[in-house]
């Protein structure tokens, strides 16, 4: 039997994701370790209860109520032309790169970073070019400005917190690329809300900036992962153009509905960010007290190493129950943090490991 024809940009390629191994402590995924509050459940079960007899019917196709909702929790002046929503960030830069890239088209972004970039990519038609970080994962924007004049594309990604290495961009950074850049400059912060006192978000720089677009989720700090709600804020252009691709009626009124009552209890759900940030801060500690290299990290995890082989160190925790992320980067691994007590049994783990 002759191979299926599939594209040539996807022949080899692998699907996107972490192993799901049903072990004691999972630190793999970047989830929030903290399951929603019994009246944020509430709170969201009513919503539910109200539109169920309505399933019947087509979902407002463009989520204006929860636009206009995430509109002002975002802030900066922010309204619902600002804003679009689809399930998880994922599909927002999928709809962008549909929109802006495709074939003869190319985007750019700083690796190491989010390794669904290039597959999203590879979805779309779009060439991907792999530009570099500095030895520290940092990047200034004298070299962001060189690699994008040199690559010339058609949209670039920055990604602040950046995944895998925790890293944040200085506003410089992303000042710099949008006035370089003849394209779409892409800022992906989905961890933004775990970031550390004094770091801003590229929220702050999308007026006169037409080019410019912050995508973030719910996922992480919101506990909503299994709600799947990603959104971006950017020029009414960009919304306007996006509407273009969005397959029609995208976003379930099921979906809807649960992320309009998690954004009313925003207080609720984001009560659980300043555990995660000391757990966070915790390991980064502990991990440097063994004589491990770690990055600062402004999200919910820790990139550490350097390992001589990081997927023996990865299978020796896994062995323990503990079950971390190998990100494919060499000499590193990558930890969420979760509750005290999944801290606790990654730190005795890493002891016993070392």
């Amino acid at each position: 039997m002759s191979a299926l024809p599939l594209r040539p940009e996807l022949v080899g390629l692998k699907p996107y994701g972490a192993p799901q191994l049903d072990v004691a402590v999972r630190l793999n995924t970047n989830e929030n370790s903290y399951p929603p509050p019994e009246p944020v459940v509430a709170a969201m079960e009513k919503a539910l209860s109200g539109v169920l007899r309505e399933l019947n019917r087509y979902p407002d196709r463009d989520a204006v109520a929860l636009r206009e909702d995430l509109a002002a929790y975002l802030g900066h002046g922010l309204t619902v032309a600002n804003t679009w929503a689809a399930n998880g960030s994922n599909e927002v830069q999928q709809q962008l790169l549909q929109a802006f890239g495709g074939p003869g088209r190319t985007a750019l972004g700083f690796t190491p970073s989010y390794s669904m970039h290039p597959l999203l990519c590879a979805g779309t038609g779009t060439e991907w070019i792999a530009a570099r970080r500095g030895a520290d994962f940092d990047l200034t924007p004298q070299d962001a400005v060189a690699q994008v004049r040199e690559h010339d594309p058609d949209l670039v990604f920055l990604c602040s917190p950046n995944n895998p290495t925790g890293t944040a961009l200085p506003l410089d950074v992303v000042r710099a690329v949008a006035a370089e850049a003849r394209g779409m400059v892409i800022v992906d912060e989905a961890y933004a809300e775990f970031a550390r006192p004094g770091v801003p978000s590229a929220l702050s720089v999308l007026p006169g900036h037409e080019r410019l677009v912050v995508t973030r989720t719910m996922s992480k700090a919101f506990g909503f992962a299994g709600g799947r709600l990603g959104y971006l804020a950017a020029d009414p252009a960009v919304v306007d153009a996006v509407l273009l691709v969005r397959l029609p009626y995208h976003l379930s009124m099921l979906t809807q509905a649960a992320a309009r009552a998690a954004l009313g209890q925003a207080a609720a759900l984001l009560s659980t960010v300043d555990a995660i940030k000391a757990q966070r801060d915790r390991i980064v500690a502990e991990l440097r007290a063994m004589g491990l290299t770690v990055a600062d990290s402004d999200a919910n995890f820790v990139l550490f190493g350097r390992f001589d082989d990081q997927a023996a160190v990865w299978k020796a925790l896994l062995d323990k129950g503990v079950l971390i992320r190998d990100v494919g980067l060499a000499g590193w691994l990558r930890v969420t943090a979760g509750d005290p007590r999944e801290t606790d049994a990654f730190l005795t783990a890493m002891r016993e490991v070392l």
